[in-house]
């Protein structure tokens, strides 16, 4: 099971937002995000939105999804206009899940008309799909193309077939370099995302898959610790000894790894988890989540951001259908992020960013908390002092829940 949605204030019926949305809203980006949530099977680890067939069973079925889809684009439209919100194209759309591509190339396209349709496409736009190395062909990459996208990313995780076994995860590893070169060869940036930290993954077993992605030449790479939730079956599995999981001094000496091969590589840090072979291949997308610019999400589940609100839909196929088809918003709660929250979260999402955190857009307090992250090494003391701005050692960079805690007030 996904885990459950936030607690928050009851969403209007009609989706309408309040006027505070429209303050600044030239100087942030608009983004879309598009949830499909459908998978051929639910990995073990999985505690994302996503379904299989079997337990949709007969309702909210993948044929009728992209229409589904469609009708909150076109509502979302409204609600955007009626709010006075000013015009602005898309410039990223980004189409998650679960498995995307189990759709019809047809039902992806469609989607991102719609969504051109209501909006514009910026002319520059970042288009991502997320793949699963099984779920595409050369043919299917090619129509992807051909119909507006610029960019998949492949659930890769990793190269060594007993870490995907246990991932439950059912891909051959050696598609993986035939699959990246079918995306370049029909013009589509493409990025890997790998797991580290699998119960039974050596390092060696880390290296090889990291070896793997870069041999492929691609031009992005995400890396990202395995966090076991409640509720899925491998907290199940760790739960009754099945699996043990690795401790902190594994899970560092994994990513200090990665960061030096990725690095060898050409590929520079980005944000903590990213790694990208210059700024042109960074995911713009997920950077406006980092930088809190607008975001409007389609599908069950999905969360959206707009203006200092935020809100999430319900998370269950069958009433999100319900819901469009009776003219209601899907909205299940959302809340008005007050100025103090605001800047928490910036501070949260900034500081993981290699761009850095200004020194000019901290609290004095915050500011005066600096010094011992410096003092810890985890904070780049130079870049401090001839540039004005906080940015994270990689010592801070794994521990950098604590460089916020800290600088927040919050304590060690």
């Amino acid at each position: 099971m996904s885990p459950a949605l936030p607690d928050g204030d009851e969403a209007p019926a009609d989706g309408a937002l309040p006027a505070s949305v429209v303050a600044g809203a030239q100087t942030r980006a608009f983004g879309v995000y598009l949830h499909v949530p459908f998978c051929t099977v639910r990995c073990g680890y999985c505690d994302f939105n996503t379904y299989t067939a079997v337990e949709l069973g007969g309702g909210a079925s993948q044929a009728s999804y992209a229409d589904t889809a469609r009708r909150e684009v076109a509502l979302a439209s409204s609600v955007l206009r009626t709010a006075g919100l000013p015009e602005r194209e898309v410039s990223t759309v980004f189409v998650g899940g679960g498995t995307p591509t189990v759709l019809p190339v047809a039902d992806l396209v469609g989607m991102l008309r719609a969504v051109d349709d209501a909006w514009g496409l910026a002319d520059d736009a970042e288009v991502t799909t997320e793949a699963n190395p099984d779920s595409v062909t050369p043919q299917s990459l090619a129509a992807l193309a051909a119909g507006g996208f610029t960019r998949v990313s492949f659930g890769m995780q990793s190269a060594v077939p007993h870490v995907l076994r246990t991932l439950e995860r059912t891909h051959d590893p050696s598609r993986i370099a035939d699959v990246v070169t079918w995306a370049r060869d029909a013009g589509l940036d493409v990025s890997l995302d790998l797991i580290y930290g699998t119960p039974g993954e050596s390092l060696e077993d880390w290296r090889t898959s990291l070896e793997a992605a870069l041999a492929t030449g691609v031009d992005h790479v995400s890396a990202y610790a395995l966090v076991v939730e409640e509720g899925t079956r491998m907290a199940v599995q760790v739960r009754r000894g099945e699996l043990t999981l690795p401790d902190a001094d594994d899970q560092a000496s994994k990513y200090e790894l990665a960061d030096d091969l990725l690095t060898e590589a050409g590929l520079g840090w980005y944000e903590v988890s990213n790694w990208a072979r210059g700024a042109r291949h960074a995911c713009r997308h997920n950077l406006a989540y980092w930088r809190g610019d607008d975001w409007w999400g389609i599908g069950p589940g999905a969360h959206s951001h707009v203006g200092g609100v935020r809100w999430w839909n319900v998370k269950h196929p069958r009433a999100y259908a319900s819901r469009l088809e009776s003219g209601l918003s899907p909205a299940a709660g959302r809340e008005v992020i007050d100025d103090e929250a605001a800047a928490l979260e910036r501070l949260m999402l900034h500081v993981r960013l290699a761009e850095g955190m200004p020194l000019a857009e901290m609290t004095a307090d915050e500011r005066g908390r600096v010094a011992a992250l410096v003092a810890d090494g985890l904070v780049d003391g130079r870049v401090l002092l001839t540039e004005r701005r906080l940015l994270l050692t990689r010592r801070g960079r794994l521990l950098a829940d604590l460089v916020v805690r800290t600088l927040a007030g919050f304590g060690a």
